[in-house]
């Protein structure tokens, strides 16, 4: 049961992170599309600086997940390599206590983001410069909100298949 779980959750946080690959595009298309319409033509694209602002959130949190979901998460963990090579179970309580911390930290996140989505979503709240380029601010929190939901539930299944030395969602080899 965990391991269907544990593969509709992968396949979420893959089309999630696909999903942010595809904003990285639009991004790249945006800025480039200023760069030209600034040079040739003398007229900006008057909304690059609110979505570059915009994508870049929605980059980071629809990446997320994958990233803690393959064992790439950026830290520093070599005293943790040490513990697993010289204390086995040292080293895996480790890694189940960090991965718990990890949990409980996207958990709050999580709580905190849900009623400022709401708020965005009754009160239709906008970014950017009235008259130049506006846009919701509810689906940048919506998309926190459900990264975050998405990164604690992969924490807590990195906790539940972890069985030998490494975390199961490390990748060997690369």
């Amino acid at each position: 049961m965990i391991k269907a779980f544990e593969k509709l959750a992968s396949g979420v946080a893959i089309a999630a992170n696909a999903a942010g690959t595809f904003v990285v595009i639009l991004l790249i298309a945006v800025v480039n599309y200023d760069i030209i319409a600034r040079g040739l033509f003398n007229k900006p694209f008057l909304g690059a600086v609110e979505v570059v602002q915009f994508s870049m959130v929605l980059i980071v949190f629809l990446q997320l997940p994958d990233v803690i979901r393959v064992g790439r998460l950026t830290r520093s963990d070599g005293f943790l390599n040490l513990m697993r090579d010289h204390r086995p179970p040292v080293g895996r309580f480790m890694a189940r206590a960090i991965d718990l911390f990890s949990a409980a930290f996207m958990l709050i996140v999580a709580i905190a983001m849900w009623p400022e989505f709401v708020e965005m979503w009754e009160s239709q709240d906008f970014f950017g410069v009235p008259g130049v380029f506006t846009a919701p601010w509810w689906p940048v929190k919506l998309v926190i909100f459900l990264s975050a939901c998405l990164c604690t539930l992969h924490f807590a299944l990195h906790i539940l298949t972890q069985t030998g030395d490494d975390a199961p969602h490390q990748e060997s080899g690369s």
